[in-house]
């Protein structure tokens, strides 16, 4: 039992500093944004969770959604990071196609690693099934 509890408190603190660093990440570094940014998403991941959870199973186009904008962040923050400024100041088409590179890559590794848990999932056998229900 203590083990399954120190895997939810290190995961709760983990998604804590996920939300921190994204919320963070997309207010570019304006305390007010990130003020307002943490009061409306920590009570969202605190009570929201299970709303959120069945929205996700009825419209799960919204976990690519959600994909997309924190991988658009992502490759936001690496471009306007003043050490690598000089890789993406020249020219608005290396800054623009490495931010539409992030974002694409990150949707396809989410689609290719769902499909894959597809695939693993155990296919129920007919027969079997109809052999139990007689």
């Amino acid at each position: 039992m203590f083990a399954a509890i120190r895997t939810i408190v290190i995961a709760d603190a983990a998604m804590g500093l996920d939300n921190v660093i994204a919320v963070a990440g997309a207010a570019h570094g304006t305390p007010l944004l990130v003020i307002l940014g943490l009061l409306v998403t920590v009570p969202i991941i605190v009570w929201g969770s299970t709303l959120f959870i069945k929205l996700l199973k009825n419209f799960p186009w919204v976990i690519y959604l959600g994909a997309g904008i924190l991988a658009y962040t992502a490759a936001k923050m690496i471009t306007d990071e003043v050490q690598l400024k000089f890789l993406f100041d020249g020219n608005p088409a290396v800054k623009y196609g490495f931010d539409a590179l992030v974002v694409a890559g990150v949707l396809l590794a989410g689609r290719f690693t769902a499909k894959a848990r597809e695939r693993k999932k155990p296919q129920r056998n007919h027969a079997a099934s109809e052999h139990l229900s007689q």
